[in-house]
């Protein structure tokens, strides 16, 4: 079983051959390992295609790419994206829809031009080329730090769309279909290149739980979403669907299964309890990430990094999981991202 087949197989609630993994839900760059792609040294069984960045960024990007290593300002392509929605927050004006108040004055602001053919010409080839070498292949809708919900607080402002969420409905709801068009345009855009993974993306949650209520999420968020993942399917019909928000979003996961959601990540351990969502939707729902939490990761030796691989495999296991590090693990010492593939390679095999 090829890399490929190992993770449909998983993210289709079926047994592969062995548990498949990944460090992340995009490319990680990590300089501790260079000049090898962390992808390539641990043998992971995922590779990311992305749309390709604007023109007239060049300098931006240069200065971003030449910071040293030991300097952390997050994701180079997140950063990119701030700087082409004209989202600056690093300055008192951040937010460059905040002065709106009815849906006529949103219209003055142009969404960005992602769907520029430049900026996927060469999506099919890249697929192409990962599915030749036998690997599976995700991609995900370039925004603003999420889809929906995510992208429209930083164009609002965070208060200012919560309170529009409840107090001017008309406006948020304008400005969500107009993301949510963006994002199925975008979303097409990679079924059709032929991505065995539609990676869809809000930090809806923090670590106690929603940051907007149940009922906001399905007035607003669940219905949009469902159509994007109702028309990518139709264009690709073998396409798994992939979901993530940081925190704990336990109380929408029967929605996300009943609009047809494949895979949920990362499960961060400290705030939801993947065993409970397993026994419940086994048999519907994969899990893409579930191992360790941010101090386990950055402050724990190699041998309780391997325990918390053993324990995740023997009880979330064998169909049904993808492992990966359930954080972000720009600061994680080599020796425990090294124990965790020794683990996967040594107790994952079926």
């Amino acid at each position: 079983m090829n890399s490929r087949e190992r993770v449909r197989q998983a993210l289709t609630c079926r047994r592969p051959d062995r548990i498949p993994k990944t460090l992340a839900f995009w490319e990680e760059s990590i300089p501790r390992i260079a000049p090898a792609s962390p992808s390539d040294y641990f043998g992971l069984d995922v590779r990311f295609v992305d749309f390709e960045p604007p023109s007239g960024q060049d300098g931006f990007l240069s200065y971003l790419e030449g910071l040293p290593p030991d300097v952390h300002v997050g994701s180079l392509a997140q950063l990119r994206t701030y700087h082409e929605w004209g989202y600056h927050p690093e300055t008192s004006g951040a937010n460059p829809l905040r002065h709106a108040r009815t849906p006529e004055e949103l219209t003055d602001y142009l969404l960005p031009d992602l769907a520029d053919p430049r900026r996927y010409a060469g999506l099919r080839a890249d697929v192409e080329a990962w599915h030749a070498r036998g690997l599976a292949v995700a991609g995900s809708p370039p925004h603003l730090g999420g889809e929906l919900f995510e992208t429209a607080y930083r164009l609002r402002g965070f208060d200012t769309f919560l309170t529009d969420l409840v107090l001017n409905k008309p406006l948020a709801g304008y400005l969500l279909d107009q993301l949510a068009a963006l994002a199925l345009h975008n979303a097409l855009i990679l079924a059709q290149a032929g991505i065995d993974i539609l990676l869809l993306d809000d930090d809806v949650a923090m670590p106690t739980g929603l940051l907007l209520s149940p009922a906001v999420w399905r007035e607003f968020f669940k219905p949009r979403l469902a159509a994007i993942i109702r028309q990518a399917r139709q264009a690709a019909p073998g396409l798994i669907v992939f979901y993530h928000s940081d925190g704990d979003f336990t109380r929408l996961v029967p929605d996300l299964v009943e609009i047809g959601v494949d895979v949920i990540n990362p499960l961060q351990p400290d705030c939801m309890d993947a065993l409970a969502i397993k026994r419940e939707f086994g048999d519907r729902l994969a899990l893409w990430g579930t191992a360790g939490s941010a101090w386990l990761w950055n402050h724990g030796t190699p041998d309780q990094i391997r325990q918390e691989v053993r324990r995740r495999i023997e009880t979330l296991g064998p169909a049904g999981l993808l492992l990966s590090p359930a954080y972000d693990i720009d600061f994680v010492p080599f020796e425990n991202l090294l124990a965790f593939f020794e683990a996967i390679d040594e107790h994952g095999e079926l």
